[in-house]
């Protein structure tokens, strides 16, 4: 191999090992940020999980309430709730009627 040649192939291993020394340096100071953040967003899900659970819970018990009070109402005035029902699924008829009669106009 002549001299040209040789001084070539030891600046492209140099480069090389330069790249590879970069390389080996950002992966070593990215690997701790980046389990870093993985665990934050395990800890954030988990929270999340948590909050979501709360919140279904709650949910559920306001309408379980909210079932038993209908219900008592219905108990203590049983005509009147029959009336607001009649009026309500009047009100949902004429609804759908307009709704119905407008497409067919399209």
């Amino acid at each position: 191999m002549n001299r040209t040649a040789s001084t070539a192939r030891q600046v492209a291993d140099q480069a090389i090992e330069t790249v590879q020394d970069g390389l080996d340096t950002l992966e070593s100071r990215t690997t701790p940020a980046l389990v870093r953040a993985a665990e934050r967003a395990d800890d954030l899900i988990g929270r999340s999980a948590n909050v979501l659970r709360d919140g279904a819970g709650q949910v559920r018990t306001k309408a379980t309430e909210a079932t038993e009070r209908t219900a008592d109402y219905i108990r203590e005035q049983p005509v009147k709730s029959v009336l607001i029902a009649a009026a309500g699924g009047a009100a949902l008829m004429a609804l759908a009627s307009y709704g119905a009669s407008r497409r067919e106009r399209r």
